[in-house]
């Protein structure tokens, strides 16, 4: 994924290109650059580095001209280097091109621009782009047409921003499964590929479909069909997002400020209009089969969600990944699938959707943004409003997710007979409580958990474990160990030690165990005999308890500790809590960047 933006003003753009550059820097950190037409040329500036270091050495301020493109590349075509940056030229640098996505016949069309003399200078696939558009305005010699041949010529997906000195007042812009959005304001318009991108300008936005174009200048702008340049009437919306919630607010990182929002994500999702859960339980109760599908950490959303459904309704939902759905379930009219997406445009799942659609499955969809692919592509949608959340690895967006599977599941189980009307509203209104719990724990808490993410920063090798919906959330909460602190954190059901991990653990072993409350009798049970094999074997162990559990206590060699009025309901989201605050202390302590991990980006968008 990379993040696409240009603007187009009656102003000069460069330090407005720049900020729009920083607020995508999220969507991808290996390289950046922009070009801008200076009222005689296009200028292009570019380099391997992130956003400040590429700033520094390029001096993007002081770049001029009224209408410009840039880009902050994460590489899937060709090595990161200064060549192989966006944007890239034409070999008459007249026609200059950001892209996201893959073409996927550029070699093919490299070979037929090579016989007529192109040379390339990059290994990317988005330099054929630029010369193709130059290939094909010499033949029709008006730049829109040639803008939309040349993008049927295009396999693959793609978002592209293309600057021109054939037209240099405006710029040109299509997609077709990546995100792009318009950003309209008065004396400038902007293309990006998300909001975040002008969201401290203007909150009024248009939503690019598939084979769209879109023409801007400084006055207005033009959508159209890429198949036969008709007008396309699209409606302006207005996000509710503002500048403020984009920003940290006084926190040292991204991802610890959006760990802190997730008391208000929690009341957000349980206000959630309940006619949208309703329609969600209706189309569950209805089909013969259900699926919960998402992949990375939508996955294991998923995942929690078989356990919720079993839980309230005693209906089996599996949870299957994104990338494997379409190879392992067959596809008939009597079954529903529920996908989980933050950013809605996440490849795997949007391939999911579109083989579950297919086979002839009903389809709904829980995703945090407005408008994006897969929430255009279901039947129902439920927008989650968590707000942006700018961090590589998500936190309060899953949060949020797992609140409304909780509600869905609850409703599932009042139509099935399953769950008494009175034990849902007492499960309801402790999710309301859990609210304020989180604000106690992360107050709470956070200074106990740096301070053993501190004293445990030479581990290398963790075990993260838990049984029943605790296993989902081990998981989760591996996964995020691994993103942000590099480390090897492996998520295991708790019953897997006896058959073959066991082997594994010595006195250098970590095992971190999601504990049940002691009220789920058994499940507890038995996760401390867990605990036991570990500490005969001299691993250590940690894990979470309230401060009057002795026995659990007494196993472990550190404890975190939870809030006495825990339930069986708020204590594996409290832990999940933890977990998260536990694995960004611990990549603070290593000195690592938190928000862009290394190799990540924040929605893999191609496949």
């Amino acid at each position: 994924m990379c993040g696409i933006s240009a603007i187009a003003s009656h102003r000069a753009v460069a330090d407005n290109l720049l900020q729009c550059l920083q607020n995508l820097e999220y969507r991808g950190y290996d390289s950046c650059g922009m070009a801008i037409f200076d009222g005689r040329q296009i200028k292009l500036r570019k380099n391997v580095g992130n956003v400040e270091e590429v700033n520094a050495a390029e001096r993007f301020k002081e770049m001029q001209g009224h209408i410009g493109i840039a880009h902050t590349r994460w590489a899937t075509h060709g090595e990161v280097n200064a060549a192989n940056s966006h944007p890239h030229a034409s070999n008459s640098n007249e026609f200059v091109v950001v892209h996201n996505g893959i073409f996927s016949n550029y070699q093919v069309l490299k070979g037929q621009l090579e016989a007529k003399g192109y040379q390339f200078f990059s290994k990317t696939d988005t330099e054929i782009f630029a010369n193709v558009m130059e290939e094909t305005f010499k033949e029709v010699g008006d730049l829109e047409l040639a803008f939309r041949q040349a993008v049927q010529k295009m396999e693959g997906s793609y978002a592209i921003a293309l600057l021109s000195t054939k037209d240099p007042q405006r710029i040109y812009a299509v997609k077709k499964d990546s995100p792009l959005v318009i950003g309209l304001s008065d004396g400038a318009n902007y293309v990006a590929s998300d909001i975040n991108a002008f969201i401290s300008e203007t909150r009024d936005t248009i939503l690019l479909e598939d084979y769209e174009y879109a023409i801007l200048d400084s006055a207005g702008y033009q959508v159209k069909r890429v198949v036969d340049g008709s007008a396309s009437p699209k409606q302006v919306i207005r996000v509710q997002w503002d500048r403020q919630t984009a920003q940290r607010g006084g926190f040292s990182h991204y991802m610890l400020k959006e760990i802190f929002d997730q008391p208000q994500t929690v009341r957000s999702a349980l206000n959630i209009d309940s006619r949208q859960i309703e329609t969600f339980a209706e189309k569950i109760t209805q089909k013969s089969r259900n699926f919960c599908v998402g992949v990375g950490t939508t996955y294991y959303v998923a995942m929690i969600g078989s356990y919720l459904f079993k839980r309230y309704a005693d209906l089996y939902v599996p949870a299957i990944s994104s990338d494997e759905f379409p190879s392992l379930i067959p596809l008939d009219e009597d079954m529903h699938v529920l996908f989980f997406s933050q950013s809605g445009e996440t490849y795997d799942t949007r391939m999911a959707v579109d083989a579950a659609q297919k086979g002839g499955a009903a389809t709904s969809a829980i995703v945090n943004v407005v408008g994006s692919s897969i929430s255009r592509q279901v039947e129902d949608c439920i927008f989650q409003g968590s707000g942006p959340e700018i961090c590589v690895v998500s936190t309060k967006a899953a949060l949020s997710q797992v609140i409304l599977l909780w509600q869905i599941a609850l409703a599932v189980g009042l139509k099935r007979n399953q769950l008494a009307l009175k034990e849902a509203t007492r499960i309801r209104d402790e999710l309301s409580r859990f609210a304020n719990s989180m604000e106690q724990i992360l107050n709470e808490e956070s200074g106990f958990v740096r301070q053993l993410a501190l004293q445990t920063n030479k581990v290398q090798n963790w075990l993260f474990m838990g049984k029943d919906i605790y296993y989902p959330i081990a998981l989760e909460s591996a996964l995020k160990m691994k993103e942000v602190t590099y480390l090897h954190a492996e998520g295991l059901p708790a019953g897997f030690l006896k058959h073959g991990t066991l082997a594994m653990v010595d006195e250098n072993l970590y095992c971190l165990f999601f504990l049940p409350h002691p009220s789920e009798g058994g499940l507890y049970r038995s996760s401390l005999s867990a605990m036991e094999e570990v500490k005969a074997r001299k691993g250590k162990v940690i894990t979470f308890c309230s401060a009057d559990n002795q026995e659990a206590q007494e196993l472990a060699d550190h404890v975190f500790i939870l809030p006495s009025q825990a339930t069986a309901e708020s204590n594996p989201l409290m832990q999940m809590i933890l977990a998260q605050l536990f694995s960004y202390y611990s990549a603070l302590h290593l000195g690592l960047n938190i928000d862009k991990p290394r190799n990540l980006a924040k929605s893999v968008t191609v496949g």
